[in-house]
């Protein structure tokens, strides 16, 4: 079986987002003038996942001052390009969209690692451990408006859109968080319309297409996932990470946590990462990096919640690139437990299935389908997407309510085409809740696939993109038949 490139990380600078004008207080226009510096600096493309976040890690360690930023601060553009190919001359025909949720409390809470690695309070969450916020609900609210404007303005749809039958298709995981993000964004997409949100199964439950756990193993299988793990890094995997922890640890008072001071949480190192690929669960991680990940998520999450920011960081000031090392730490879990090839491939599957399907179907006009980072990372991964990295978030692969969207054009003769991109959220609009319009839009980042060829435009024709969905579904049969059969049917 031809052998897969990791997702790692690719600097680009032809990404930008329009942002809000109005309403700028002194800390967005720091948020916005340090982003850029870090962005900037960042320059070096690596293949390995150990490295994923190196490079943004090295440019985050320097300090901006309070006089440095006062300068640029009005220097920073308002309006800036983004690198969405030119479809002036298409005719936008579907849409699917394959969703992150939108901002949740902690996947974890009383008793958990997040809650005994700081003396401090966490942020009052307006939800239950991992369910959406009341601020995610309005975020996806906003998102869903902009599709709606954006679609009307390439006339896929009518103002004030009622969907013939078979036309849309919402369609989440059977977790509160994703049930409630679709229902947030068919309220701003189709406002006017009773939209049905399809899950299956119990509610809270993982269900196959969008659980990102490992369909079959067998011992050689395992061992093929391990010496990937090693190629990568192995226990060292996280060796990157030593700046980040320390800052983590900091800011969080780890070591004056209950947890610290027991025995039951010991000091931050960068070489106890292990696996343990087991069939129908998600790639087991354990060690530092686990437990890191756990209070760094809480963190960022609690950054987008509270207006303060210094609050938000339990007391300290930190600069934007400050918190961009601290969200690296979840970025690099994500990506060592979704992101290896071999585990992309096997768990993608299903869910490969259904957006080509959905992306297929020439009686539909949109779909949207949501599920968790994990299964945009391994999406991505089996689609030999290029590496990328992005600019205006601190999550630098899959931000909170991120979106992937393929997006099918026809030319003038008929001829079909095809563009997938990232649309998310900036780390301003989402502390702000900022207004999202075809004037001020989120962050928009085109992606590009290996051994793939855009034309003039940056379009990908339609059959290649197709193709591509193809060899990462077959890919799946090619680890059956490498690795030995399937022995149980995964959940």
């Amino acid at each position: 079986m031809k052998k897969h490139k990791i997702l790692s990380v690719l600097i680009t600078a032809a990404v930008c987002v329009q942002l809000a004008a109005c309403g700028r207080t002194a800390q967005a226009e720091q948020t916005s003038a340090t982003e850029t510096a870090a962005q900037t600096a960042a320059s070096t493309t690596t293949e390995q996942i150990t490295t994923t976040q190196t490079e943004a890690a090295s440019s985050e360690s320097t300090t901006t001052t309070a006089e440095e930023i006062s300068a640029v601060a009005d220097e920073v553009p308002v309006s800036m390009e983004t690198n969405r190919p030119d479809t002036s001359n298409y005719k936008l025909t579907q849409v699917t969209v394959m969703s992150r949720h939108n901002i949740r409390a902690p996947l974890v809470s009383n008793g958990s690692s997040n809650v005994i690695a700081t003396p401090h309070e966490w942020f009052n969450w307006t939800a239950n451990a991992s369910e959406l916020s009341l601020r995610g609900g309005v975020l996806e609210t906003e998102m869903g408006q902009y599709f709606r404007k954006w679609l009307e303005a390439e006339e896929l749809i009518p103002e004030n859109y009622l969907p013939e039958e078979g036309e849309v298709r919402f369609y989440a995981n059977s977790k509160q968080r994703t049930i409630a993000t679709a229902q947030y964004f068919s309220s701003g997409f189709l406002p006017g319309a009773n939209v049905t949100i399809e899950h299956y199964g119990d509610f809270g439950s993982m269900q196959p297409t969008f659980n990102p756990a490992i369909d079959f193993c067998t011992d050689a299988y395992a061992a093929a996932v391990q010496a990937q793990f090693e190629e990568y890094g192995g226990a060292s995997i996280a060796a990157d990470l030593s700046e980040n922890y320390k800052l983590l640890a900091d800011v969080v008072d780890y070591t004056e946590s209950d947890g610290y001071k027991s025995g039951e949480l010991t000091d931050f190192v960068t070489d106890d990462t292990t696996i343990l690929p087991t069939e129908g669960k998600e790639l087991t991680i354990d060690g530092t990096l686990k437990t890191a990940c756990s209070v760094s998520d809480a963190l960022i999450l609690q950054y987008y919640e509270e207006p303060d920011p210094i609050k938000a960081a339990f007391g300290k000031t930190l600069t934007q690139a400050q918190w961009e090392q601290i969200a690296a730490i979840t970025t690099k879990y994500s990506m060592v437990r979704h992101g290896l090839p071999l585990i992309a491939i096997n768990a993608a599957n299903p869910l490969l299935k259904e957006i080509r399907s959905e992306f297929a179907n020439d009686g539909r006009k949109f779909t949207f389908l949501c599920g968790h980072d994990a299964n945009i990372i391994n999406v991505l991964t089996a689609m030999e997407a290029e590496d990328y990295l992005l600019p205006y978030t601190l999550e630098k692969k899959t931000p909170i309510g991120v979106k992937l969207v393929f997006e099918k054009w026809e030319d003038a003769n008929g001829n079909e085409f095809a563009a997938v991109e990232l649309i998310y959220q900036s780390t301003e609009q989402l502390r702000e809740a900022s207004f999202l319009t075809l004037d001020t839009p989120p962050a928009i980042y085109s992606l590009s696939f290996e051994g793939m060829e855009k034309n003039a435009d940056g379009l990908y024709t339609y059959d290649d993109v197709i193709g591509r969905l193809d060899k990462a579904i077959n890919a799946y049969d090619e680890l059956v038949a490498e690795y030995g059969i399937v022995l149980n049917d995964a959940a």
